[in-house]
């Protein structure tokens, strides 16, 4: 007798992740000696936390302190240290009570739908969107609903998009500096969306995980700065380099904070004892955070200029984050197959496009340059030698 699977069952996987395995797969079958996999497929830096986050783990774990379960919205430390980061980056003044430590960004977002959308919503979002804000809608028992955008909106999605969806959805995530284009919304862009949604009566998730990534040609803001029911999901992850601490906040408005404080509390208990001390240490290694950063935006200057040598020369507006999103369509239809080859014949590990629009993905990859500083500057040359450039 055949068992019932459950909805959850039915996700979709995250392409990257079998780019990873695969490139994986593939450093370990080079012989000795052999040029090393470029790793351009993930958005991982290659820093690692820095030091001074590993220096306080360090002292906890030598204190014999106890660290065990911590307040479901984490340790109160931590949490006015991120409020203080709202000051002193935006300006915001924002209470401790209304910041939620999660697992990461990944366990933030079930968080915040499951507290704000039913089963059968509609949930809009830009299209190219990062892979698991459908997946996880889905596996909850809401739809995704896509807004097609491309370079002429700058991958990101506007009023005017918004004002057409009849009946309105009852949610709306936007990324600014997004993932996979980098590009971001102006601040007066994000508050005339950030606007229309309070207006409307449709609940902004606004993903800022790639904040402090951002190279100057736009300014950033947080959507907590032009609406009062936006939530706000943000991550140690990305310019804190801390992806395997698991580590990640919500700034939730007034009316979800004791929902997603019950939904916590049942799920999750609380987020890593240890990883909440390091992140709140991290917050204050600026200086070497923004060592990364120089290292970043010298990667990026390199790619942007010998990329277009190799053949790659459509390209998103690289505002933030740290992916080139490229239209390879004079290459490839089939993006997929073309990162595998490059694999293969390059060395070279990229994401297909597919993971991020699986309409129109087959003709972009995503690179990220958040690897060594020496691959990213490698990187051109290998791929113009393997296209015969």
């Amino acid at each position: 007798m055949a068992l019932k699977t459950g909805r959850g069952a039915e996700a979709p996987p995250f392409l990257v992740m079998d780019v990873i395995s695969a490139a994986n797969a593939r450093a370990a079958s080079l012989p000795p000696g052999a040029p090393g996999i470029i790793r351009m497929e993930v958005g991982q830096p290659s820093t690692g936390a820095p030091r001074g986050a590993a220096e306080a783990a360090i002292r906890a774990l030598n204190s014999g302190a106890p660290l065990g379960y911590t307040e479901a919205f984490g340790l109160i430390s931590l949490r006015e240290r991120i409020a203080r980061h709202y000051l002193d980056h935006y300006g915001l003044v924002v209470p401790a009570r209304r910041i939620a430590v999660t697992m990461g960004a990944s366990g933030a977002f079930p968080l915040a739908f499951l507290a704000a959308f039913d089963p059968g919503d509609a949930i809009a979002m830009a299209a190219p969107f990062y892979p698991p804000y459908a997946n996880i809608l889905q596996a909850l028992g809401m739809r995704p609903q896509l807004l097609e955008c491309d370079a002429t909106t700058r991958f990101q999605p506007t009023v005017a998009m918004l004002e057409k969806l009849d009946p309105r959805p009852a949610g709306l995530i936007i990324a600014s500096p997004c993932n996979p284009a980098g590009t971001m919304l102006a601040p007066d862009e994000l508050a005339a969306i950030a606007r229309w949604c309070h207006a409307e009566g449709v609940r902004l998730i606004s993903d800022e995980i790639y904040h402090g990534l951002s190279w100057g040609s736009v300014a950033e803001s947080s959507a907590a700065a032009f609406s009062e029911s936006a939530v706000v999901v943000n991550s140690f992850s990305k310019y804190w380099s801390m992806t395997g601490w698991r580590i990640g906040w919500l700034l939730l408005p007034e009316d979800l904070i004791r929902p997603v404080e019950c939904l916590a509390q049942n799920m999750f208990i609380s987020a890593p004892h240890i990883a909440q001390v390091a992140a709140e240490a991290a917050m204050d290694c600026r200086e070497e955070l923004e060592g990364n950063k120089a290292a970043y935006a010298r990667s990026r200057a390199a790619l942007l200029a010998g990329l277009p040598r190799a053949g790659f020369d459509r390209i998103a507006a690289a505002d933030g984050a740290f992916y080139l999103w490229y239209d390879v369509s004079a290459l490839t239809n089939d993006s997929a197959a073309f990162s595998a080859a490059m694999l293969e014949g390059a060395g070279i590990a990229a994401t297909t496009g597919l993971d991020f629009d699986r309409g129109r993905g087959g003709r972009f990859l995503r690179f990220s340059y958040c690897g060594r500083e020496a691959d990213m500057a490698a990187a051109p040359e290998r791929l113009a030698r393997w296209l015969g450039r």
